[in-house]
């Protein structure tokens, strides 16, 4: 076995979609997107003795005043069950981060939160992180199901919707031209200030949306009322999953709900791909009723989707005195946001 840098886009993407559980945050777009904002980005790759790629990761360098580190998130990409291949893959990450200068290696992996990864993950060296890298926990759904049976496995209330915005005439499109993220980023500032959250800048969703453009794995939804838009979603479809990525509403929105007809097409739209799961992104805990993506969540959650949480982000400690002091920092920080 040898691990070496990646420089083959085709070849990296199929070993990486041949992963059931993998999405796009391994892809070599997600790279992409990262080097267009100016990131060092490291893609790794081992080699069997046919050079047949046996693992994978991506990640990018992130700088910060309390000290460099590497990001992976949902990966690496490789066989868990095989020991010294994990061995070795956390021995090369451990060597990139060291020859970038990173205080540490923050890694949420695309493997389930279980007792038994916990272990995995404190007996390969590492610590459970004082704050999350990426989605951990999910709703996921199966769309391999013929829609009949999505709709049926769904809440009354959202059947209901989608009866309504039908009748109501609300139309769907879809736009794969980046230039049309303009638009979803005035959006975004509307629905940031109506919900309280930071908005992300425009140039990040725009560099973002052409880093998947360019390969064929992005789509624009938006969901009308006459000339009037009410919603948009920003679908990422990359392997076996098409990923809710992001997702705006007008103050008219939120009168006429168009965002369930934007799911029921992204998913067509994704089985016509061949692709099985839907996944819905992040949501809150049943018990988080004071968050304030609570209500988004439960919106998830009426499509019937299962709740998946992955294995919390985890640190491999490079430079120990300095990562002290951003554990301190971060720590403190967690608190006050209550993440």
């Amino acid at each position: 076995m040898k691990i070496v840098n990646a420089e083959n886009q085709k070849q990296w993407d199929a070993f990486v979609t041949s992963h059931e559980d993998a999405n796009f945050l391994q892809s070599w777009a997600w790279g992409d997107f990262h080097e267009a904002r100016g990131k060092k980005v490291v893609r790794r790759i081992a080699l069997d003795n046919d050079d047949k790629i046996i693992a994978a990761y991506v990640g990018q360098i992130e700088t910060a005043k309390r000290g460099t580190y590497m990001a992976i998130a949902g990966g690496p990409i490789m066989d868990w069950s095989k020991k010294s291949l994990r061995e070795a893959i956390f021995a090369d990450i451990e060597e990139q981060a060291a020859e970038n200068r990173c205080v540490f290696v923050r890694i949420r992996p695309q493997i389930t939160e279980t007792e038994k990864n916990r272990k995995l993950f404190k007996d390969l060296g590492l610590k459970p992180a004082p704050m999350y890298l990426s989605v951990e926990f999910a709703g996921i759904l199966d769309i391999s199901k013929p829609e009949e049976e999505i709709l049926a496995g769904a809440a009354q209330g959202l059947r209901r919707k989608i009866r309504k915005a039908e009748k109501n005439n609300i139309t769907v499109s879809v736009s794969e031209d980046p230039k049309d993220i303009h638009e979803f980023y005035q959006i975004e500032l509307e629905t940031a200030k109506r919900h309280k959250f930071v908005e992300f800048s425009e140039s990040f969703l725009m560099k973002q949306f052409e880093a998947f453009a360019k390969y064929g794995q992005v789509k624009l939804y938006t969901a009308k009322l006459g000339d009037e838009i009410l919603a948009q979603n920003f679908m990422i479809f990359y392997g076996n999953e098409a990923s809710y990525h992001y997702g705006v509403s007008t103050q008219l929105g939120t009168q006429y709900s168009g965002a369930p007809l934007l799911h029921m097409q992204a998913m067509r739209d994704a089985r016509a791909l061949g692709i099985k799961r839907y996944n819905f992104w992040g949501i809150t805990g049943l018990d988080e009723t004071k968050h304030r993506f609570y209500g988004v969540s439960q919106f998830k959650r009426s499509f019937g989707v299962e709740e998946l949480k992955y294995l919390h982000a985890h640190d491999l400690v490079i430079n120990k005195a300095k990562y002290r002091l951003n554990f301190a920092v971060e720590k403190l920080r967690a608190k006050i946001r209550h993440v």
